[in-house]
């Protein structure tokens, strides 16, 4: 996996959008001060690819992903694997609660020949090749497959803690073997056995399980098998001799009930003859119709005579003349004389307004004359002021003459000056234009108010005028429409003769409609009366109905009294001759069903001889009984194969506890431990070896002796010596050469193909002296010139950072933090 390009927006420090390319870096250094976000970068490459970061504990830790006080974090980043170039991208949001989730993450296969430095710098979704993972889920799958490393590997194959591999250099062989378990990652074999462990006591558990199924399946040998059988064989028997005795049952009720049935018709006979009643009152009913019949003729001849008066007081009513006409003359003598009054009134109001407006016409012509006259006084005023201010002038003037001296107006001489006047003219003169101003605002005044009124009074007279008017045309309307009318008096007694024929006609009204009341309930009462007669007769024909199965006598339909006594006198000797059959039908019924008992009973016994109760549907209590049997005989038959599979079940289970007991047994021995770890450690020196020999210009070669390293110096004649007496540099190759070959070894145990194409180095150098300073740095350029792998250094020491090719710089401010490459 080589890194290419490293986008970054809300992470950790880098709250700014912040880009990194590394397409051209084959050696490259991160420096910047302690704490300025150098190790952020490589926490978010590990990030963008696997959702997590080493030093922040696992997913838990997902919170640390975001800025101070940010509420998301994007981390996009383009790498190259085995010949492809993927671009993997996580968003990391919190959600109003506090909670942070990742709330995207994809990995996609971009188009080859793609230009990495035409990306924009910002984090769009935007398509940027095939989707091979588009969920958090999909993404662990899809990065391993694509770089070929777990996020375990990756992190000890790509990104080196240097530190832990100084530790393993000079660590004693248990703790070094530890160590090793862990890096190699040998505890998957004591994974396999606690998962064998937990295998066997699965296994175990399935076996106890079908011990415990096979507890309970109980009575299923062959004598339970030959009593179930001979049980259905006995249900079958009692099916057999219940299916030949129900018939004779059947039978046997059968007879029962219809004997039963002709008892209990006869008795329904009797009901009904017996209940055969005369209504009460029969003989009145005829009698209260002919009464009723009477009372309705003479109601109606009274309604005839109402009528006839009513219809004579209506003409006579005709006949006085038209009552609204009469009352309209009345009216209008009315309104006549209240209008006659009205206009008197109006034309003296006539009067008064035109003398008043007479008036006011001559007081405003007066009071316009006194505003001219106030006017021109004004105007005198005016000019006595400009003749005034003239005459203070020239008094002013004299305040600088001297009698014998030349006037500088006239240009004389001046005998002798005038004496200067002790009171000013201009004084005086203003005094006077504001009497004059205030009495020609007076006089106006006086004008505004009169014109005012005099307009207000030409109103009132206009309305005056136009009333009189509307009177004289309304008197002079009604005066037309009274020519040729009767007197008030006249009206009056005609109107009177009026009120008293509808006073009358009213009377008479309501003696028909008393009389029509009384017709309608003389009627209601025959039709109640003729009702009840046709309701008795019904009652007749219905009772006669009742019985025209037992053939009942014709009825004198002229006489309700004979018809009913001849009906009931019938009913009664019918229902005496049926009384003397009773006796004869309740014994038929006792013996029928004395014979439908007796049958029943051998049935009973039929059951009881079966060890069954007795119901009363035998047939169907035989049919289930034999239902049971049969369904008791397949449980059994199903039991007993259960029981069967159960047993393989058993030996399966047991036989697979066995060989998972067996396996956690040979994966708990030490022996296996040490085999392996003895083999790993073979592979890592001899690796580890070859390298350092190339690190350290064929002076060094590694070796280990029960446990312990060793270098061989071929500087000095092949001696063999702990590695504890190398030098800062020295040991610093050493443990580099054990991590590079740790992390091929890595490579070799991932179940992919994994492509090592990078190495970084997140290691302090501070408290290295010069030299070996200066052996490091030659030591990294020599794996640089290798060419087999991008190189890498997180460092913060300017002597080694100025021997790397490729800088980038890494700042923070009180906001963000920054990158800036400089370097070739």
């Amino acid at each position: 996996m080589r890194p290419m390009r490293l986008d970054m927006a809300g992470f950790t420090v880098f709250r700014d959008e912040t880009t990194i390319d590394f397409t051209d870096a084959d050696f490259f250094a991160l420096v910047g001060p302690t704490g300025s976000g150098k190790s952020t970068v490589l926490d978010a490459i590990c990030f963008a690819l696997y959702g997590t970061v080493p030093r922040w504990g696992g997913t838990r830790g997902l919170a640390n992903a975001l800025a101070p006080s940010a509420t998301e974090a994007r981390v996009r980043l383009v790498f190259e694997s085995g010949g492809s170039r993927y671009v993997a991208t996580r968003v990391v949001r919190r959600d109003g609660r506090g909670n942070v989730k990742t709330a995207n993450a994809g990995l996609q296969l971009m188009p080859a020949g793609f230009d990495v430095t035409k990306l924009d710098t910002g984090l769009s979704p935007d398509d940027l090749g095939e989707v091979v993972a588009g969920t958090p889920a999909e993404m662990e799958q899809a990065v391993l497959e694509a770089v070929g490393l777990p996020y375990e590997q990756f992190t000890s194959c790509v990104v080196l803690p240097q530190g832990q591999f100084a530790d393993f250099l000079h660590a004693k062989p248990a703790t070094r073997q530890q160590i090793l378990v862990n890096l190699l990652g040998l505890g998957v074999y004591e994974e396999v056995q606690k998962k064998a462990t937990a295998r066997a006591a699965q296994a175990e558990a399935k076996l106890e399980a079908v011990d415990q199924a096979l507890a309970g399946l109980t009575d299923v040998d062959d004598a339970a098998l030959a009593t179930a059988t001979g049980q259905v064989d006995r249900m079958r028997e009692l099916v057999g001799a219940v299916a030949a005795a129900v018939p004779e049952l059947a039978a046997a009720r059968e007879a029962a009930r219809e004997a039963g049935a002709a008892l209990a018709a006869l008795d329904a006979d009797l009901a009904v003859l017996s209940a055969v009643r005369a209504p009460d009152g029969v003989a009145e009913v005829a009698r209260a119709v002919a009464s009723a019949r009477a009372g309705a003729d003479e109601a109606a001849t009274a309604v005839s005579l109402a009528e006839e008066r009513e219809e004579k007081l209506r003409g006579e009513l005709a006949a006085a003349g038209d009552e609204s006409a009469m009352r309209l003359l009345l009216r209008a003598y009315t309104d006549r004389e209240k209008l006659a009054g009205e206009a008197e009134t109006v034309r003296a109001a006539v009067g008064t307004a035109e003398g008043e407006h007479a008036a006011a016409v001559t007081a405003l012509t007066q009071a316009r004359a006194a505003a001219e006259r106030a006017e021109a006084e004004l105007e005198a005023a005016f000019r006595a002021h400009e003749e005034a201010k003239a005459t203070d002038q020239a008094v002013a003037l004299r305040a600088h003459l001297r009698d014998g001296a030349t006037c500088p107006v006239c240009e004389q001489t001046v005998a002798r000056v005038p004496a200067v006047p002790a009171d000013s003219a201009v004084a005086a003169a203003t005094a006077a234009g504001r009497a004059a101003r205030a009495a020609t605002k007076a006089a106006q005044a006086v004008v505004a108010e009169r014109d005012a009124a005099a307009r207000e009074l030409e109103r009132v007279l206009v309305r005056a005028r136009a009333r009189q008017d509307q009177l004289d045309a309304r008197l002079a309307e009604l005066d037309g429409q009274l020519a040729g009318a009767a007197e008030p008096a006249v009206l009056r007694r005609e109107l009177d003769d009026h009120a008293r024929l509808r006073r009358a006609l009213e009377e008479s009204a309501a003696a028909v409609r008393a009389g029509r009341e009384a017709a309608r309930r003389a009627r209601a009462a025959v039709d109640a009366a003729e009702e009840r007669l046709r309701a008795t007769w019904r009652a007749f024909d219905a009772a006669r109905d009742g019985l025209a199965r037992f053939g009942p006598p014709a009825a004198d339909r002229d006489d309700l009294g004979a018809a009913w006594a001849a009906l009931t006198g019938w009913a009664g000797a019918e229902a005496e001759r049926r009384r003397a059959e009773r006796a004869g039908r309740a014994a038929a019924v006792a013996e029928a069903e004395a014979v439908a008992a007796g049958v029943g009973e051998r049935i009973a016994g039929i059951f009881a001889a079966a060890g069954l109760p007795a119901t009363d549907d035998p047939v169907r209590a035989a049919d289930r009984a034999l239902e049971r049997a049969e369904g008791d005989l397949r449980e059994l038959e199903r039991r007993r194969e259960q029981a069967g599979g159960l047993r393989e079940q058993r030996a399966g289970y047991e036989h697979e506890a066995q060989v998972a007991r067996a396996l956690a047994g040979h994966l708990r021995a030490n022996n296996f431990e040490r085999w392996l770890l003895a083999e790993a450690l073979d592979l890592l020196v001899d690796g580890a070896s070859g390298i350092l020999r190339e690190l350290s210009g064929g002076q060094y070669d590694l070796v280990h002796d029960k446990g312990e390293f060793f270098v061989v110096d071929h500087h000095d004649a092949g001696l063999r010596r702990g590695v504890r007496t190398l030098s800062g540099g020295e040991t610093f190759q050493a443990s580099l050469a054990l991590a590079l070959a740790l992390s091929e070894q890595l490579a070799g145990m991932s179940t992919t193909a994994a492509s090592l194409e990078s190495i970084v180095l997140d290691e302090g150098f501070g408290t290295l002296d010069a030299a070996t300073l200066d052996t490091v740095a030659a030591t990294l350029e020599s794996l640089a010139a290798r060419g087999d792998r991008m190189v890498g250094v997180v460092t913060h020491v300017p002597a080694l950072a100025e021997r790397i090719p490729v800088r980038y710089e890494v700042s923070k401010d009180a906001r963000s933090a920054r990158v800036e490459r400089t370097g070739r």
